[in-house]
This record gives C-alpha cells, structure tokens and sequence, in this order.
C-alpha cells in the first residue's frame, strides 16, 4: 500500500483492520466475532467461538463464501454423535474439521464419532489481537487463540492458530500448530474445509488445480466425477442435488518445484478468481465437495492430512498419524481474493 494515506486519516480505522464484537440476535447470540478489514477489498468475519474459523468473506461487492441456511450458530460441543455436526455447519470460507477424525459417522472400541469431528465447535482462548500501524511501519495485522480439545484420560490436543492478513493485499494467511498435550500417543486428522459459494462459483466457472482426480467412489460421485462430465467447471444447479444431492472427488494434487499446491476458482466472467497455497508434505489430499443443490449451491476445495475417510479407514490403511506426547505439527494455508 503506497503511503498516499498519509496526514490524511484520523485513525487508522479509516484504512483497514480488526474489530471484535458480540453478537447480540439469532442462533450466534452471544458469540464473539471478529471483522477484519484488509484494506484491499478483502474482508472477513472470523468466528472466535467456533474454533477460530472464518464465516463471511467479501472482496469488493463479492461475496466469496457460502453460507448455509442455518449460519454461524453458538458453538455445539456435544454435536458428535452421527450428523448432528450439519445442524451447526455455517459453511463460511473455512471450517476446520478434526482434530482426531475427519469423515463420516463411525465408532470402535474406544468411542462414538460423529462427522468431521468435534474442533469447529469449540471456543477459542484470544492470547493476541495486533492492529497494522502503518505510521510505524506495521503493516500486518493478526489474531493468535489456542484451541484446546480436551478430555479427562485424553485425548489432549491444542490447536495454536494464527491469522494474518497484511493492510494493502486481498490474502488471508492461517498457520496452526498441533500439539498433544497428553501423556499418551494420539490419533490425528485435519481438514480445512473451504466453502465457496455465489457469485465467485456460478455455471461455467473453472475449478482449478494440476493433478489427478478419482471418484470418492458412490454412485452419485461416480456419475458427476467421470468421463461424461467436466468436473473441473462448476455445474448449473441440479435437481439430483435436492437434499443430500452431493458429490466427492479425491485430488492427488502435483506440486510445484518448491513442494507447493496451487488450487483455486476462477469465474472469468465476473473478473474474479481466489487461489489457494500450501505445501504438498503438510497436506497431501484435497477434497472437491460438489453440491449443486437448487438454493443450496457449493464447491469446496478442502486440503488436508487425509481425504475424509475416517478413523477407522485411516488406520486399515497404515495412513493414520499418531502424536507422540509433546510433538507438534505444523500447517500453513494462504487464501487470496485475485481480479483477473
């Protein structure tokens, strides 16, 4: 950002950053938000109380992110048992999905698991919320929480994520760190589920990535994730899409010469296009969720340490990550609004 602002605003408010509030109607009554504003025409709602996730997300008139009927809810902890998870699904640009589990409904010996596991429905601690201070130099801005999903006999795991943006460019920056905070090795799975809705994903819009796609391997996924369609292009609305109309690809995707995916959508119509970064060895699947229903219109890209198997799957297949007491893993994912 040039320095044109310069002995002309009162407060750097006028320019770009973070506001935190509560909400005060609705099923989110009571919730902590927070609205950053980049500066560039990228803005977004951060729900502070649903694991640190983003909900809402514009850049200029757009709106990138869809969002479910239902919307930011208060968070639901004992919302893992079957499909309860859907009742408190925003969508928004991102919900994370585990920690110790993502996929569908399953059980073993040790316990019941509901879909996509329990961390989007926690809150967050706030350990730091840093303003820019262009006069100074600052230009980044930031909100760090920890996340701690916690029960008696373990599991004990701490999600540390940071969010960051930077006054001047239209990208988000989400860094997070895994702990096991426990005595004992833990099981581990994370998936960042990106939803994107109108007017960003429309009918002919490229979804975009290098790499081989496979069914996730239902009917209804083999029917749209074949040779009869483009998948790569977002579909018109469909009445096979009514209700739990949905389908699922599996992305191997091919990184760049420095180990980095690039994904994304590009909507050449409107001029607009968001791009997704991260490196192959953090999260070597990604996951395209097609779901084309009439008024309820999605595509997400969701990267991640496994496709969304489950547990149980994970483990069959020798793929399941086990946290040693003490160890930390760690993901970074860039998110940025483009004008093309």
């Amino acid at each position: 950002m040039t320095k044109a602002w310069k002995d002309k605003i009162s407060t750097i408010q006028q320019i770009g950053g973070i506001e935190i509030s509560v909400l005060d109607n609705g099923p989110a009554r009571g919730s902590r938000i927070a609205w950053v504003n980049t500066g560039s025409g990228l803005r977004y709602k951060v729900a502070i109380d649903r694991g640190l996730d983003i909900v809402d997300a514009f850049y200029n008139q757009h709106s990138l992110a869809w969002l479910s009927d239902g919307g930011l809810t208060v968070p639901r902890p004992d919302a893992n048992c079957g499909l309860e998870w859907l009742y408190a699904f925003a969508g928004g640009l991102l919900t994370t999905c585990g920690l110790t589990h993502v996929g569908g409904p399953e059980s073993d010996e040790n316990e019941i698991r509901g879909l996509h596991g329990r961390i989007s429905n926690i809150p967050a601690a706030v350990e730091s919320v840093i303003q820019p201070n262009p006069a100074s130099g600052t230009m980044d801005m930031s909100i760090t929480a920890v996340i701690r999903q916690s029960r008696v006999f373990g599991p004990h795991l701490e999600l540390r994520r940071t969010l960051t943006s930077t006054l001047g460019e239209p990208a988000i920056t989400i860094c997070d760190e895994v702990t096991n905070r426990g005595n004992t090795p833990c099981p581990h799975m994370i998936l960042y589920h990106c939803n994107f809705g109108w007017p960003l994903v429309d009918e002919g819009a490229d979804i975009v990535y290098e790499g081989t796609c496979r069914s996730r391997g239902m009917d209804a996924d083999d029917e749209l994730f074949s040779k009869k369609h483009d998948y790569k292009k977002c579909q018109k609305p469909m009445a096979s899409h009514r209700g739990a109309g949905e389908a699922c690809g599996f992305i191997d995707v091919s990184p760049d010469a420095d180990g980095f995916c690039h994904v994304g959508l590009v909507n050449s119509r409107r001029n607009l296009a968001l791009t997704m970064k991260y490196e192959k060895r953090q999260l070597p699947a990604l996951t395209n969720w097609q779901h084309w229903g009439p008024g309820e219109y999605v595509c997400a890209l969701e990267p991640g340490t496994h496709f969304p198997i489950g547990q149980n799957k994970a483990r069959q297949s020798g793929d399941l990550i086990m946290l040693e007491p003490g160890q930390t893993r760690k993901y970074r994912l860039e998110i940025r609004a483009v004008a093309v």
